[in-house]
């Protein structure tokens, strides 16, 4: 059973990852596609720490982050197996939106980036309330 602070720290990222989507959303409306996919993997990358904070679980490196919530979370079954790829594909996308000249994105990888966000906030939010 998480004790308070963790449970503090789970819901203080489950709102920095919903805060991410609105920013996503906004930036899509205003043309600013790649920062909107970046804001998009930032809700999923908040969300799966909102769920380590829960077991008192930390890593420096997103890649760190990514391997224990597959491993603890996805390969257990406690998420299903397509929040895996939702993970995966974001993290990818978030690394050709940071480091590659001239990275373009298109309309729908877009719209798909931001609903898969919002689809993997919501199951963790449902994850929350069920383990706070």
């Amino acid at each position: 059973m998480p004790n308070q602070e963790q449970c503090d720290l789970a819901n203080y990222r489950i709102e920095k990852a919903k805060s991410c989507i609105k920013d996503a959303e906004m930036l899509e409306k205003s043309g600013g596609d790649v920062s909107a996919a970046n804001r998009a993997y930032y809700a999923i990358f908040h969300a799966v720490r909102a769920v380590l904070a829960l077991e008192g679980v930390d890593r420096k490196k997103h890649a760190g982050v990514i391997a224990y919530f597959q491993q603890h979370y996805i390969k257990t079954g406690i998420f299903d197996r397509k929040y895996s790829s939702v993970l995966q594909d974001a993290f990818e996308i978030r690394q050709d939106s940071d480091y590659e000249d001239f990275y373009v994105i298109s309309k729908a990888d877009l719209e798909n980036q931001i609903n898969n966000a919002k689809r993997f906030v919501g199951e963790v939010e449902h994850y929350l309330s069920e383990s706070i």
